[in-house]
């Protein structure tokens, strides 16, 4: 059985929208809007006016979680100063989700790596829940799309230590790399499992550097803007960018983009989320 990837070519916030109401998956309750508020110094990371028309439609609040590393969002006086600076309280509700503990548990009997996931608490407060992603490469992951929004991004600054590190902390940047993938594979299944279902996933493939938006010193992007994509399914729209990076060809930052995505493995995440039955790599793309 194959998902289905809604995709448009035209980047613009309209076009989100529209291809969120393709989809005809309707968010209930709470929404909460998992995004990428951006390392101050990065220049390719989706700003506000970008994502306001879908964060609008759903009326969703702006979710995030510290990080695990050094920069102006790793506590939350720092990271609450940079969804300021970034325009992210200014636009709309915003909601730190670990700004003070306990963590979130979520247990994870099927996990193939960790079997908790360390998530802000603040969480709890939602029915349902909408990513939206900026896809591009990273640096320890290879790219950057709706699984590790899932994983990485929502968990807490000790949940991401926690699967960095494949189970201990104290490994965070350390681990056994393909362990450290499928530790954000099975993050990610909680969350899944968590909101039951209840998600949709944007991945905009635009401002593609093989840097992620957590870098505050990032490569400029090295290949030309593809589109958008929408699913209800995290492994089919990443696998989909996946492929549509590779269907481009004539693209002289391809092979750029491709060495970072490859030299660190980065669809294992893809294959170990699939396994666990977090989703299908199989899916129909639907252009419009």
């Amino acid at each position: 059985m194959s998902a289905k990837v809604y995709f448009s070519r035209k980047i613009t916030p309209e076009s989100v929208a529209g291809l969120y109401d393709l989809l005809g998956k309707r968010l209930d309750g709470k929404v909460a809007v998992k995004l990428h508020s951006g390392e101050v110094g990065n220049q390719n990371f989706l700003k506000p006016d970008f994502w306001k028309p879908i964060i609008d439609k759903v009326g969703g609040t702006v979710t995030e979680c510290n990080t695990a590393y050094e920069g102006q969002r790793n506590t939350t006086a720092k990271h609450l100063k940079t969804l300021k600076k970034h325009g992210w309280s200014e636009h709309f509700d915003v909601d730190l989700m670990d700004a003070e503990g306990p963590d979130l548990v979520l247990d994870i009997p099927e996990g193939k790596v960790i079997k908790k996931n360390y998530v802000g608490k603040n969480l709890a407060n939602y029915s349902s829940l909408l990513v939206l992603s900026h896809f591009k490469g990273h640096p320890m992951g290879g790219y950057g799309g709706a699984l590790k929004q899932l994983s990485i991004g929502i968990a807490s600054s000790y949940g991401k230590a926690y699967i960095h590190g494949a189970g201990d902390t104290k490994e965070i940047w350390t681990s056994e790399h393909d362990s450290f993938l499928e530790a954000m594979a099975d993050a990610a299944l909680s969350i899944i499992k968590y909101f039951n279902g209840n998600i949709v996933y944007v991945n905009v493939m635009k401002n593609m550097s093989v840097d992620c938006d957590c870098c505050a010193v990032a490569e400029d992007p090295c290949i030309r803007d593809i589109g958008i994509l929408v699913s209800d399914d995290p492994v089919a729209i990443d696998q989909a960018c996946i492929d549509l990076v590779y269907a481009a060809k004539d693209d002289p930052g391809q092979k750029h983009f491709l060495e970072r995505v490859e030299s660190r493995n980065g669809v294992h995440t893809i294959e170990a989320a699939a396994a666990l039955g977090a989703g299908v790599p199989e899916y129909e793309l639907i252009e419009v």
